[in-house]
């Protein structure tokens, strides 16, 4: 019995000690700077883009900003538009033919049933972010 109660007494004691919290103070830049020398652009049609892209558009599940996954980086897809002067929202839209990878296009089109609703707004804001991954 006295080994029980010497139990429940160290557990408690455990139990109910308090841990140290630091506390830490961190200063950060404006939204602005810090975005901007982390790189990322504050022009509101490239960040729409970028939000559309890492949100309802999903095109991140298969495109990854400088590397290859499902489908072509962002940067290939970006450089090889400029250099064939495409059009990426014709693409997006379900009207223009692929340019980047033409064995992969079957399982892009999938995808164009999400495209098709988004805005022209959109579509260019989406444009704007990808060729933003090419400017950096």
């Amino acid at each position: 019995m006295k080994k029980l109660l010497l139990l429940l007494l160290t557990v408690s004691l455990f139990s109910c000690k308090q841990e140290e919290k630091k506390e830490t103070i961190v200063t950060t830049k404006s939204s602005d700077e810090g975005a901007e020398a982390a790189g990322i652009s504050q022009d509101p049609s490239v960040a729409l883009g970028r939000d559309i892209f890492n949100g309802k558009g999903n095109c991140f599940s298969c495109h990854k900003p400088d590397k290859k996954v499902i489908g072509p980086s962002i940067a290939q897809i970006a450089r090889i538009y400029k250099e064939k002067n495409g059009d990426i929202v014709q693409f997006l839209k379900g009207k223009g033919e692929p340019l980047v990878d033409p064995s992969q296009y079957e399982v892009m089109k999938t995808n164009f049933l999400i495209t098709k609703n988004f805005s022209d707004k959109e579509l260019k804001a989406l444009e704007d972010y990808m060729y933003s991954i090419i400017e950096k």
